[in-house]
């Protein structure tokens, strides 16, 4: 049984995450960027049954949508769940009225964001990554509104767990597949970079599983640790002058906020980067192996659905979403000479190339 009180700190100032291979089970103003508003009725239906005089009975929800920040992966979540609240809406004959907001990576300004929703009377919040559901889990702690967070990789290390009014989907990362994938494409590897932030909680883990698979395998690694887009560009230089043969980095956002401004390096130097989400290969890293974000999205809107209209009880504590699809930028593939062919044996395989979205 979920309990029903909340034990948070939120003295930490952790950004936290994204993707994987897995399977089932102040005011509003200031919190700035992204904002869209949607209802399932349109204005022009709107306007047109107040011309005439006619009231509407149709059923309405108000819901937050709430990023940890702006980048390709919570982007795609975000607007898969903004789709399917319209495909529900017009299914349903109902309607849902939603906001994005991105909390630009800021624990304060997520504060600000969530406080304002409960303020609001929305019907449920959506967080979307690690920080952003754990200040909106402590927001809602007094009404009880529902959280339906996306994309947490690890929720009970996240203390996401046992909560009557949280639940949502899970993204874990399988750091075992990816460097095997890793070793698969190049069974000669002698020394891995792993390159993370250490305020990324979910990446503790996938780092820890990463180091013991490396161990034993008899592989050699150096770690490189950054908190800022600066930092991340001097730690990613620092890999490449120590000429290891690989890099690998978990879910962790600080690092994929910079992957535009690092893959090229890696590339030049002729290190395939393996990354935990498709993002990062989208913004130029070579390889990954993890979730469809575009489903993912519209599950949790399903449970965010559920949850306002049937309640939490028989909702489960989160699903952890089916894995599976390898992701691999082509031109970076190209730029590395990598042979990639072997990726076939193991999964669906996904070519992109390098976007700035």
């Amino acid at each position: 049984m979920k309990k029903r009180v909340l034990a948070l700190v939120l003295g930490m100032s952790m950004m936290v995450s994204l993707a994987a291979c897995g399977e089932s089970k102040a005011d509003n103003a200031s919190a700035s960027s992204s904002k869209t508003a949607s209802s399932s009725v349109s204005e022009a239906e709107d306007a047109s049954a107040e011309g005439s005089g006619e009231e509407t009975s149709a059923e309405s929800y108000k819901i937050a949508i709430v990023k940890q920040m702006d980048h390709a992966s919570l982007d795609e979540i975000a607007n898969a769940v903004a789709a399917e609240f319209d495909a529900i809406s017009q299914e349903k004959g109902i309607k849902i009225e939603y906001e994005i907001y991105s909390g630009q990576g800021e624990q304060t300004t997520l504060k600000q964001i969530g406080d304002q929703a409960i303020e609001d009377g929305v019907d449920a919040i959506v967080p979307i990554a690690t920080m952003a559901a754990q200040v909106m889990t402590v927001c809602a702690e007094d009404t009880k509104t529902p959280v339906v967070y996306a994309a947490i990789s690890d929720p009970e290390a996240a203390e996401l767990t046992d909560i009557d009014y949280v639940t949502g989907t899970s993204d874990a990362l399988n750091t075992e597949f990816i460097l095997e994938m890793m070793l698969a494409q190049n069974p000669d590897v002698q020394k891995v970079g792993l390159l993370y932030s250490l305020s990324e909680a979910n990446s503790k883990k996938p780092i820890e599983d990463a180091k013991a698979y490396l161990d034993e395998k008899g592989i050699a690694y150096t770690e490189q640790t950054a908190a800022t887009n600066d930092e991340v560009i001097a730690a990613a230089s620092a890999l490449a002058a120590e000429k290891v043969d690989a890099v690998f980095t978990p879910t962790d956002n600080v690092i994929m906020a910079a992957e535009l401004a690092i893959y090229d390096k890696f590339a030049e130097a002729g290190i395939p980067h393996y990354a935990g989400a498709d993002s990062f290969v989208r913004n130029g890293a070579f390889a990954t192996c993890g979730v469809n974000y575009t489903d993912l999205g519209t599950k949790t809107a399903d449970l965010a659905y559920t949850s306002i209209t049937e309640g939490m009880t028989d909702l489960d504590d989160y699903y952890l979403m089916d894995g599976g699809i390898i992701t691999v930028n082509t031109e970076t593939a190209a730029a590395l000479g990598a042979d990639y062919s072997v990726f076939a044996d193991m999964g669906e395989v996904v070519e992109v190339t390098t976007t700035e979205e």
